[in-house]
């Protein structure tokens, strides 16, 4: 029994006892972060990788990595014209939704083949690669035949190759110290006729069509009966005559074309004697020029413009 408290004693402490249980610091101080650390860092070095190999490669084989990953035809065909199984398509005429077209690099994996009822015609790509190769061969063969000849060795430097949506472009490209024809006229030089049969003699053996387009630089004219467009268009038909004169046959002629100054080979001084050129090109195969002339003239006639008061050749 408790004794009894005096009258001046204090009342009594209770007695509290606290217990501090320290947590575990197992968590704080583990290896787990160093792991998904790791992974990041590997991450990010795969990444740059990917971006210095991407860097690296040419268009080519960009184009063909990004065919390999396309979805294919059809997962496109689902959402396509025809997608809602037999007999469900809305219209013949539909909206196709294939991402590559007819004459379009890298879709030979894709293409599947066309009905005869109707829609555009799939372009053969493997048709394109080899008449590829063919004009390289041209190209091959008439810088031959000019490194053969003494008097067109000179000149090979004023001819230039062009392979474009239209087919393999001919350039035969003035200088200042060079011009094919006489000053303001379509009067052949010797040498450039020289040329132009040479070059008719190794586009003769294939069957490509042909277009020939004259420019002119920008120099004005005195004489008011004479201009660009039409000195243009009477030295593309000089050329065109020179050339069927030379083997190629009238028929393989597309186009006779004169541009005057509208398509500078030099775009930046429209008076540089490079943009007086003519232009022999041979089409695809398969007739898909996609390029689109500024105008088409018959041609001015023979000597035209001879004396007409213009101050460059």
């Amino acid at each position: 029994m408790a004794a009894a408290r005096g009258r001046n004693e204090p009342p009594p402490q209770p007695i509290i006892v606290k217990k501090i249980i320290q947590e575990s610091h197992e968590a704080h101080h583990g290896g787990a972060w160093k792991i998904a650390y790791a992974d990041f860092v590997t991450a990010m070095m795969a990444f740059f990788l990917l971006l210095w190999l991407v860097g690296a490669v040419d268009e080519a084989k960009r184009k063909g990595l990004a065919d390999y990953f396309t979805p294919t035809v059809i997962e496109y065909r689902q959402n396509s014209a025809g997608a809602s199984g037999i007999m469900g398509g809305d219209s013949i005429v539909a909206a196709e939704n294939y991402p590559h077209k007819a004459q379009q690099t890298g879709s030979r994996s894709i293409v599947i083949p066309r009905a005869a009822t109707g829609g555009i015609q799939t372009g053969s790509a493997q048709q394109r690669e080899q008449e590829m190769a063919r004009f390289a061969q041209l190209r091959a063969e008439l810088m031959r035949r000019m490194e053969q000849d003494p008097q067109l060795r000179s000149l090979m430097s004023h001819i230039s190759f062009t392979q474009s949506d239209a087919g393999l472009r001919i350039d035969l490209v003035d200088e200042a110290d060079f011009s094919m024809f006489e000053v303001g006229t379509n009067v052949l030089r010797p040498q450039a006729a020289r040329l132009l049969r040479q070059v008719s003699q190794v586009i003769q053996p294939v069957s490509n069509q042909v277009v020939v387009r004259g420019h002119t630089d920008s120099r004005p004219w005195t004489n008011a009966r004479m201009n660009n467009w039409m000195l243009s268009t009477a030295r593309a038909e000089t050329t065109r005559t020179v050339l069927e004169s030379s083997g190629v046959p009238l028929p393989r002629f597309t186009r006779i074309e004169g541009v005057a100054d509208r398509e500078p080979y030099v775009a930046g001084d429209r008076l540089d004697p490079r943009n007086r050129r003519i232009s022999i090109t041979l089409l695809w195969a398969d007739g898909q020029d996609r390029s689109r002339p500024i105008v088409s003239a018959s041609a001015a006639p023979a000597g035209a413009g001879a004396g007409g008061g213009r101050t460059s050749r």
